[in-house]
């Protein structure tokens, strides 16, 4: 019989789980982990191939008769809508099953989302009508955002906190080597129709080969020992944190407090703070609208690069050889990134990287030679990848374990709400404004990003240096959901 009472076992319980997050946090950065971060990363892979679709195939859409060039739904182009479908979808994903990944899981929640965005890319490829692939995109888009939400909580918590930034800006890069690979790809195929099928529907067929190639290696991927530790599975927790120490090359310290059958609940479902909470109310608000103008600028120029090249008059087959040029920068630039990503304070590689998109892309605008349209480009797009690294690191550090996946989606979710709107002013920019009006349009976005963050974010690259050492210890829900100063 246990002379222990309720809340000693609790408090005991809570000790185990902070000593577990102090375990992950003195991890090396082992081949063994990096291992998790590639696989993690391959699922992104296949996220920025679909996302890459947007702009990619559009034109092949439009050739094939399927898409409206202008005036169609709604009397915009059809791209317009299509962009729109996808990141309404991805709103609905990052904002409603988002946060399912803080009650199930990290993993579950990561295999769930491909599952549905693989299934809804290979009915879309089977679709003959601008009505069919919009509702096949929406659903994808529901499983993309519901993705990227669950790997920026999931890398987060796998890795430690000194080592995040270069983890982030790896799995940026091999996230990003979909973009050239899709880019060359759209090249060869969609201006042709080998064995008689159109070349966009060949590039979705290779899209879902690839989610199930990723289904397939997700069993080597171990559920996230921080989100572990704070529900309360803590042998689980333990368990893994255990394998990735001797896979290291450490010594495995073993559990105390708990025994292997209790699964005391650390930090319960009810006991999860509001993320209106006075100490997240800031940084919601700060995030959820650095969100909204960066998915505007970042996708606005990405997905709209073809048929901004188009407006200014190139063909078809050249605009897709510019976009292929500027793409082959996507995988390079976040290996340069790691050099400084743990180095250089987070909220200012943002305000940097953001306020320099805004620069280079009012003069990509004005560009009518090859070589400026390429150098401008690539400068814009150097910038860009910046920011999206940045973001993604930045905001899993703004928030605890407890609350991570629901506080990014929430926060990512508006910004892909903004996109489905900002695709239907940009359509309608583009027909009555021209290529100057849709770049002014995209660096004001930019430009509100910095004055956001330069303003209302709170450094993290410092803080997280010195909880290495212990000199700083960040507030931790307790188990009657109150705060208190024991680390995370």
């Amino acid at each position: 019989m246990s002379l222990s009472s309720p809340s000693s076992s609790t408090a005991s319980a809570v000790d185990a789980a902070s000593l577990l997050e102090q375990r992950i946090d003195k991890l090396p950065m082992s081949r063994h982990l990096w291992s998790l971060v590639l696989l993690l990363s391959l699922g992104t892979f296949f996220e920025t191939y679909e996302l890459a679709l947007t702009s990619l195939i559009s034109p092949g859409l439009v050739q094939a008769g399927i898409f409206a060039k202008e005036h169609g739904m709604f009397g915009l182009p059809d791209q317009a809508t299509f962009a729109a479908a996808t990141f309404l979808g991805m709103f609905v994903g990052a904002m409603v099953l988002g946060r399912v990944a803080d009650r199930i899981g990290r993993k579950r929640a990561f295999t769930g989302s491909i599952l549905l965005y693989t299934l809804a890319t290979l009915a879309m490829a089977l679709q003959h009508n601008a009505l069919g692939i919009d509702v096949c995109r929406f659903v994808a888009g529901i499983g993309l955002g519901a993705e990227i939400v669950t790997v920026d909580a999931y890398l987060a918590e796998l890795v430690p906190a000194r080592f995040r930034g270069r983890a982030f800006a790896f799995a940026t890069f091999v996230q990003f080597l979909a973009v050239p690979i899709v880019g060359g790809l759209s090249y060869v195929l969609v201006p042709r129709h080998p064995f008689e099928i159109d070349g966009w529907r060949w590039i979705c067929f290779i899209g879902t080969a690839g989610g199930v190639l990723v289904l397939l290696t997700r069993m080597r991927l171990p559920e996230s020992p921080r989100w572990l530790a704070q529900r309360g599975f803590l042998q689980r927790a333990a368990q893994i944190i255990g394998t990735i120490e001797r896979k290291s090359g450490l010594r495995v310290e073993p559990l105390m407090h708990v025994t292997p059958d209790e699964r005391p609940s650390v930090a319960p479902q009810g006991a999860s703070p509001s993320l209106f909470d006075p100490l997240w109310r800031r940084r919601v608000v700060m995030l959820t609208f650095s969100h909204v103008f960066i998915t505007i600028g970042f996708f606005g120029f990405a997905s709209w690069l073809p048929a901004l090249l188009a407006a200014q008059g190139h063909s078809i087959v050249k605009s897709f050889e510019f976009t292929f040029y500027i793409s082959l920068c996507y995988p390079l630039c976040p290996l340069l990134f790691m050099f400084f990503a743990d180095r250089i304070e987070r909220k200012w590689q943002l305000v940097g990287g953001t306020l320099a998109s805004a620069v280079l892309g009012i003069m990509f605008g004005q560009q009518t030679g090859s070589i400026g349209i390429v150098a401008f480009g690539l400068g814009v797009t150097v910038c860009n990848l910046l920011v999206a690294y940045g973001i993604h690191t930045y905001q899993s550090e703004l928030f605890p374990s407890v609350i991570r996946a629901k506080a990014v989606g929430f926060v990512y979710g508006w910004g892909r709400l903004a996109t489905v709107f900002s695709s239907l002013v940009i359509g309608y920019l583009l027909q009555t404004g021209g290529t100057n009006a849709v770049f002014a349009f995209l660096a004001a976005c930019f430009v509100a990003v910095a004055l956001l963050i330069g303003w209302m974010g709170p450094r993290t690259l410092n803080s997280a240096m010195a909880k290495e050492s212990g000199a700083e210890q960040p507030r931790q829900l307790s188990p009657t959901g109150r705060f208190t100063d024991s680390a995370t």
